[in-house]
């Protein structure tokens, strides 16, 4: 007897054919429903759990495939394959988000960018999690989730929350370098095509002597940097609360691909002992006139998901899927990321989260993990789970063994993030970034988005927040603090005598 196929046929997840689609079972017409209509029960079961829970950060994004494209030789740093011949092409996933807002929020609210890319490489996924920004808030992940509490909800209104924002960032001075950034107008950038992409953390790369050098990634956009002004954005909010979703996949749609230029910095060991800076601190940028960018190739995006959800919404990256070439640094917050990261998605997706289409790696995979929640690559058949074994055919390759590390200190204590010289400074940075980098006009903006910003600040600890955040603006740059306070109507010259006591 032929078996008869159910393609295009009405069916249930199980494959039963079934009409009904529309109309209850009932007792009569305007009964009671039977308790045995299944086909009810599924839709509606399964319509309940439509919704996976959402990234606690990062929850509302965007994202496209594409291609990475080698355009010169980095041989001499990484043996890498997916950076081993110029030409060479290797597929990407990229999804872009905003980080503070929840899934229904607007593109266009200030706030940081997340940028990170899947690279499907013969070697296994690659996963390079950054920012528009080349720096961030914070510099250990003990401080993490409590910065994230400041810009998510506050638990007794349930609003948004000024005065929690920056009554935390001015009781933490080393995030002034990224606020300044946030407060200026690539805080708003004009959807995600206008925007750069960092590694922010610093990585590491091992050539085929097994020489390690540190790295920082930078992907400079084609299509040059375009910001909303504060207005500009607050307006794109009102008309289209999804404008940078749109905005990408309609230029992808039309032929029009992203691209962005792929470069690197490059560290020696020995450099990192000498720099009046910690090299590992994610607040802090590498100058670029001591560390050169170094181009390596481009990424361009070329194809937009069949299904938002298959793709986007179950698109996983971590920070800890390296592959041969490629390393860690002692950059804290980049060590906490390479736990808490694989632990959110397994949260979110499920233990066999690498599975789904968008995270599996499309070349091999042999390990000893098995079961867990909606396991369906086979789960390894009649293979043992188990290792040594005297069935399988797994070997271990040795010339894939990574060198070993020497390490600084052999004691183990907790440090204090800013106890050695220079780690304390919080000003120098952001001070060069607005009095050398920044355009008249952009300073204006920054100083006018960061007097809305603070205006928002309310309470019985009103004076006490701002004043104390004027201090780290006066500290960056006189200017900047003066006109500051003046926009928030505060007495410049008792906040100065406040500032001169604070020394």
């Amino acid at each position: 007897m032929s078996e008869e196929k159910n393609h295009n046929k009405l069916t249930t997840a199980s494959g039963r054919i079934y009409v009904e689609n529309e109309n209850s079972k009932t007792v009569g017409p305007r009964g009671p429903i039977l308790l045995e209509d299944y086909i009810l029960h599924e839709k509606m079961a399964h319509f309940n759990r439509e919704r996976i829970p959402e990234r606690i950060v990062h929850a509302k994004g965007s994202g496209a495939f594409g291609t990475f494209t080698v355009t010169d030789d980095i041989s001499q740093y990484t043996k890498a394959k997916v950076f081993n011949k110029i030409g060479k092409k290797t597929k990407v996933f990229l999804r872009f988000s905003t980080v503070g807002g929840e899934k229904g929020s607007a593109d266009t609210e200030r706030d940081p960018r997340g940028f990170a890319i899947k690279f499907y490489t013969e070697d296994g996924n690659w996963d390079l999690v950054g920012n528009n920004t080349p720096v961030f808030f914070i510099k250990d992940p003990k401080k993490f989730s409590d910065f994230i509490h400041t810009q998510k909800r506050d638990p007794y209104t349930n609003c948004k929350s000024p005065t929690m924002m920056w009554d935390y960032w001015s009781l933490t001075p080393e995030s002034l370098h990224q606020v300044l950034i946030l407060m200026s107008d690539r805080g708003t950038p004009v959807g995600y095509r206008h925007m750069n992409g960092y590694g922010s953390h610093t990585f590491s790369m091992i050539n085929a002597r097994n020489e390690k050098v540190f790295v920082k990634y930078h992907f400079k956009t084609a299509q040059g940097i375009k910001n909303f002004t504060d207005q500009e954005a607050a307006q794109m909010k009102s008309k289209d609360l999804d404008y940078a979703q749109r905005d990408l996949l309609e230029s992808i749609d039309k032929g029009d691909f992203p691209k962005w230029n792929v470069k690197i910095q490059v560290m020696t060991i020995d450099q990192t002992r000498k720099v009046d800076f910690n090299p590992f601190d994610i607040t802090k940028i590498w100058p670029h006139s001591q560390f050169p960018l170094i181009d390596v190739g481009v990424l361009e995006l070329n194809r937009n998901p069949d299904n938002y959800f298959q793709d986007v919404e179950q698109s996983a990256f971590a920070p800890a899927h390296l592959v041969d070439g490629l390393g860690y640094s002692p950059d804290k917050m980049l060590q906490g990321r390479l736990l808490s990261y694989p632990d959110a998605h397994r949260y979110r997706i499920g233990a066999n989260y690498e599975q789904i289409p968008v995270n599996r790696c499309p070349f091999a995979v042999n390990n000893y993990e098995r079961d867990g929640s909606m396991r369906v690559d086979g789960n390894g058949g009649k293979k043992p789970n188990y290792w040594p074994n005297s069935y399988d055919e797994i070997e271990i390759d040795k010339t894939y063994q990574e060198p070993s590390e020497q390490l600084e200190d052999t004691i183990a204590d907790w440090y204090d993030r800013n106890s050695k010289v220079g780690d304390n400074d919080h000003y120098s940075q952001p001070r060069s970034l607005f009095r050398d980098v920044m355009s008249k006009s952009e300073q204006d903006n920054t100083i006018n988005n960061t007097i809305g910003a603070m205006s928002g600040i309310t309470g019985p600890k009103r004076d006490v927040i701002i004043n104390r955040q004027l201090c780290h603006w006066f500290r960056m740059d006189d200017e900047f603090g003066s006109r500051v306070a003046k926009g928030l109507g505060v007495d410049i010259n008792a906040v100065m005598s406040g500032f001169a006591g604070a020394h």
